[in-house]
């Protein structure tokens, strides 16, 4: 059986399954576009994700919502990677925020943001106001739900679910 994917407006993929020959990046991006749900079953599969989404995407904030260890940091250090942020990538649950320097797909500055433990207020005393008024930076918030009163409508929502020991589930609203 032969299935002909066509995907955006100048990618096509071809994809045999009666010989079991699927290409995971193809799928993924097949998924991005039209299934909005995808499931991971590698932290290399989900960093791999998180590269295409951002090469495709440019939002100027993410949102990442899942329970703990649903995926939310693993897909924020596939990003950071994907943008040429110096690591270690650490979820930033004590910090609050962290700030990472990167020159690609148009962001100079990706700020993480963990709002686990805060609310509006205390994101405002942040600087949140500054954050927003940057148009070269990419706020990427885990637990958006404690700030929800403050993001605008926009944001590039990305829920996430843990399916199982080693896969995880993101769907893109």
């Amino acid at each position: 059986m032969f299935l002909s994917i066509f995907v955006h407006s100048f990618y096509f993929f071809c994809i045999y399954y009666d010989n079991y020959i699927v290409d995971f990046v193809h799928i993924l991006l097949y998924a991005l576009f039209y299934m909005k749900k995808v499931i991971t079953r590698t932290i290399e599969e989900t960093h791999t994700l998180a590269k295409k989404y951002i090469s495709h995407n440019t939002p100027s904030i993410i949102t990442l919502q899942g329970d703990l260890g649903s995926g939310k940091t693993t897909f924020t250090q596939g990003v950071l990677r994907a943008c040429g942020a110096k690591g270690p990538y650490t979820s930033p649950t004590f910090t609050i925020m962290k700030e990472y320097d990167v020159d690609m797909y148009g962001y100079e500055r990706i700020y993480h943001i963990d709002a686990y433990r805060i609310g509006k207020d205390d994101m405002i005393e942040l600087g949140w106001n500054d954050l927003m008024n940057n148009s070269r930076a990419c706020l990427i918030i885990e637990w958006p739900e404690n700030i929800a009163d403050i993001l605008p409508k926009d944001v590039q929502k990305i829920l996430c679910a843990w399916v199982s020991e080693t896969e995880r589930e993101y769907t893109f609203l």
